[in-house]
C-alpha cells in the first residue's frame, strides 16, 4: 500500500500541473489530504462513482505522460546512484561536508 501512495503522490508531484482543475482537487483531497470518496462526494455534490472515475481518469493520465518520458524512473535511478556514492566516499573517508552538500544538491 504504501508503495502505491508513494508513487501516486510522486505522479501528482511531477505531473499534476497537467490535470484538470477537479482532476487535481479530487487527486488532492483523496491522497494528499486523505479524504475518503464519500467525503469528497459530499463535498462535491456528485456520486463516490463520479469521483473515483475521475481520480482514476487522473491517474492514468499521469501514468501515460510517465509511461512516455520517465521523468520519475530516471528521476530515482539518479538518487540511487547518489546515494551509492555517498555511500562510497563516507566508507573510504572522503565525504567531507563540502561534498555532502553538492550531493544534496543534486538529489532536487
Amino acid at each position: 500500500m504504501e508503495d502505491g501512495l508513494v508513487n501516486n503522490t510522486m505522479l501528482f508531484d511531477f505531473y499534476g500541473e497537467l490535470l484538470t482543475e477537479k482532476q487535481k482537487e479530487y487527486y488532492d483531497l483523496h491522497y494528499n489530504e486523505d479524504l475518503s470518496l464519500g467525503e469528497i462526494a459530499e463535498q462535491s455534490g456528485i456520486s463516490r462513482q463520479g469521483v473515483w472515475d475521475i481520480i482514476r481518469r487522473a491517474e492514468a493520465a499521469m501514468q501515460s505522460v510517465e509511461d512516455k518520458t520517465g521523468l520519475i524512473k530516471r528521476f530515482n535511478e539518479r538518487n540511487a546512484l547518489i546515494d551509492e556514492l555517498e555511500r562510497e566516499l563516507s566508507d573510504k573517508g572522503a565525504l567531507d561536508a563540502s561534498v555532502s552538500d553538492k550531493l544534496r544538491k543534486l538529489r532536487f
